[in-house]
């Protein structure tokens, strides 16, 4: 398939362009942002099945002409990520790119027969259900608060209301909390995870001090990207909205131990009282998300847990300590 990833060069972005590159897909990357050089030379064996485009997702005439060229599926991963700070600062950014910069994108993918349209949400669409609920299927009523929930929901809403005005074959899924390989704080991303900020502590040679435990049903990067692959694949969903999560509530520090078990030197607590720590939790506590939908239909689980995925981080940190 000729696949584009809107927000390519992004966190999440990186992670399934891996993993659409390695089931055989060719794979355009549309952002603003060049691919990181440390990307670049983890992808140089994908050769010409890789390419990355500049550009803005604002930009409605160079976009469509991109998707005219011939584009089988589409992967909407461009957003503003923001907690409270960056909504202060950008409130009217953050619904432009999350929510109206889509809408061109849909009414290009219609008119030029686009088979798939993917769009990245986030549990955050859940809201304050998410304190209100032990679990949370896609069938639990939302409750968004933020403007970026508020801005996720609302995406979800027009992608389905555009596949029914206009026949298109278009679904969400919402992540979970997200972490793993290629994660970088920046302009558009204010909310890095535990685990980003641990990994950061560590490079600075400094213990990484957690202000709560910071449990979660956290799921590593490759494993979201695997569940928004079988998406883009799929022959016939039969929703217009996923879960993909690990399904698992386990806690950041209980991940930071086991990393930092790996290396000699390395330590992951608690703050003790009264010590300082610039780990910062963004979030509050929430219900995991079911991954009964994913697992029913498709098969699909995650595969790294707790102990795996901070094994599998290990070996990817020694390979690319520069891009923390």
């Amino acid at each position: 398939m000729k696949i584009v990833i809107f927000g390519g060069t992004g966190f999440v972005g990186l992670n399934i362009a891996e993993a659409l590159l390695a089931r055989g897909h060719d794979t355009t990357l549309y952002d603003r942002a060049d691919l990181p050089p440390s990307a670049r030379r983890a992808l140089a064996d994908y050769g010409k099945r890789l390419t990355v485009v500049q550009g803005d997702i604002t930009d409605a005439a160079a976009i469509d002409a991109l998707i005219a060229d011939g584009v089988d599926a589409i992967v909407l991963g461009a957003a503003i990520t923001a907690g409270d700070d960056l909504e202060r600062a950008s409130t009217a950014r953050v619904l432009e790119i999350n929510v109206m910069a889509q809408i061109p994108i849909l009414q290009s993918a219609i008119r030029h027969d686009v088979r798939r349209v993917v769009n990245l949400s986030s549990a955050a669409a859940y809201g304050a259900a998410g304190q209100r609920h032990q679990v949370l299927h896609e069938e639990t009523p939302c409750d968004p608060v933020s403007f970026y929930a508020i801005s996720k929901f609302t995406s979800e809403r027009s992608v389905a209301r555009h596949a029914e005005l206009f026949g298109g074959d278009f679904l969400s899924v919402r992540l979970s909390a997200v972490f793993g390989p290629w994660e970088r704080a920046n302009a558009v991303r204010d909310t890095p995870s535990l685990q980003f900020q641990i990994l950061g502590a560590f490079a600075r040679g400094e213990p990484a001090l957690l202000p709560e435990p910071g449990m979660k049903d956290w799921i590593y990067a490759p494993d979201a990207a695997e569940g928004v692959a079988v998406l883009v694949e799929a022959e016939r969903p039969r929703h217009r909205l996923y879960n993909i999560s690990s399904g698992a509530d386990w806690s950041a520090l209980q991940w930071g131990e086991a990393f930092a078990a790996r290396h000699s030197g390395l330590q992951c607590r608690l703050a003790a009282s009264g010590e300082k720590t610039a780990i910062k939790l963004h979030g509050g506590n929430r219900a995991p998300l079911s991954v009964a939908r994913m697992a029913d239909e498709f098969g699909w689980r995650a595969r790294f847990g707790c102990a795996e995925s901070a094994a599998a981080m290990s070996d990817w940190w020694m390979q690319h300590k520069e891009a923390i």
